[in-house]
């Protein structure tokens, strides 16, 4: 086994019958930034591993090959991520105002999680901007409303606020604010403990792996996974949801068997779990299939981009269109995917399909695959494609 990434790079080309000018040439790299790869002179940096890995068919060694490098470059400087889950989480709830109320019976409660049903469509279609302040004030009403009820109003009450709260930090994930994020998905876990519920409290682990995630952090987010499946708390549904986290970290990291045996362990719980909205709207995602978008989303990560850009192209004709918010998030993971397989003229055509969701929805998570997508593309400037989706594609992104 190679030494180095500069020396399987060689090894992979040599076994492909390319010359340093060919590969140079199908990867739009210059052959003297592969030379200095190659000769270790340069870090490899994940894309062009990927792309690399594709056109030499590797099947995911160089992109493993990369992830160790960075790993071994940054070891003296990682920090136990594991220290993020220490320390309490911040208590958000508020008192009303206005002295005393009746209580309130059932027909209350229904129209009370009416409303957060409401903002939760709305969330998945427009800017978190948008619905994050009347979602925060609503899950602080209902949180002080549940305080000041008996049982079972409490507990019903106490739950809906739990299932406000953790959603809540999605949409502060989505709205570049983990800091925030993270205080109402630990507040949400409280909430839930003090309504006698585990599901939520096992959820929010997989929530912050999700965090982890999108901070290119496979070792916190298969930690936090795992986290999640070891409770013993959480129902199947929950259960699976944190084994497809896990199965992600894998990925990000390189490591195509971890990633399938993690797939396995979630498919069973997965698929034969019913969905129990009784005490609060489901959690995670609503998609048809979200192990097979889980699966697309990780084949790109793992060397295997065309697969990926086919398995999610199959999955994202099955989503709403009025679920812009995962149509985009899945639909740019689609174009990199495209482009990382060299298919730059398909790439721009389904972002153009794509980009009005992006713009519409505002996700901080989504521009930080659009952000990777716009440097693949770069490198294709003369493509009349390229240059055609270009302006739209950076008035999207450097909206903020």
């Amino acid at each position: 086994m190679p030494e180095s990434f500069g020396a399987l790079l060689r090894e992979c080309r040599a076994a492909a019958g390319f010359s340093l000018g060919e590969l140079a040439r199908r990867v739009n790299y210059s052959k003297s930034y592969i030379s200095k790869i190659e000769n270790d002179l340069k870090p490899p940096n994940p894309m062009l591993a990927r792309i690399c890995d594709s056109v030499l068919d590797a099947g995911g060694a160089l992109v493993e090959a990369a992830h160790e490098a960075r790993a071994r470059s940054q070891a003296a400087n990682t920090l136990d991520r594991r220290q993020m889950l220490t320390g309490a989480g911040a208590v958000l709830g508020i008192a009303l105002a206005g002295g005393p109320r009746p209580v309130l019976d059932e027909h209350v409660v229904t129209g009370l999680r009416a409303s957060f049903e409401q903002l939760r469509t709305l969330g998945m279609q427009t800017s978190p901007a948008v619905v994050l302040e009347p979602l925060a004030t609503h899950t602080h009403t209902v949180h002080a409303l549940a305080r000041e009820n008996p049982e079972p109003i409490r507990s019903r009450l106490m739950l809906l606020a739990a299932r406000m709260a953790e959603y809540t930090g999605w949409l502060s994930q989505e709205a570049g604010q983990e800091h925030d994020a993270l205080s109402w998905t630990r507040h949400a876990s409280e909430l839930a403990r003090a309504a006698g519920d585990r599901e939520i409290a096992s959820y929010a682990f997989v929530r912050e792996a999700g965090l982890a995630l999108y901070r290119q952090d496979p070792i916190a987010t298969i930690d936090l996974a795992r986290q999640a499946q070891r409770l013993g708390r959480a129902g199947s549904r929950t259960f699976g949801l944190a084994a497809r986290r896990e199965a992600q970290g894998h990925a990000l990291a390189g490591d195509r068997d971890a990633f399938e045996r993690a797939m396995d362990r979630a498919a069973g719980p997965l698929y034969a779990s019913t969905v129990d909205t009784g005490d609060y709207p489901v959690l995670g995602s609503t998609a048809p299939d979200p192990l097979a978008l889980a699966r697309g989303w990780s084949l790109a990560d793992l060397g295997q981009a065309g697969e990926a850009a086919t398995l999610l192209g199959d999955e994202l004709a099955r989503i709403p269109l009025t679920n812009r918010r995962t149509r985009a998030r899945f639909g740019v993971r689609r174009s990199l995917a495209h482009a990382l397989d060299g298919e730059i003229d398909e790439s721009c055509r389904t972002l153009a399909g794509t980009i009005d969701d992006v713009a519409q929805v505002d996700s901080a998570t989504v521009r930080t695959d659009l952000r990777e997508l716009a440097r693949c593309l770069s490198r294709w400037r003369g493509k009349h494609a390229v240059r055609e989706i270009y302006p739209e594609l950076n008035r999207v992104l450097h909206r903020h």
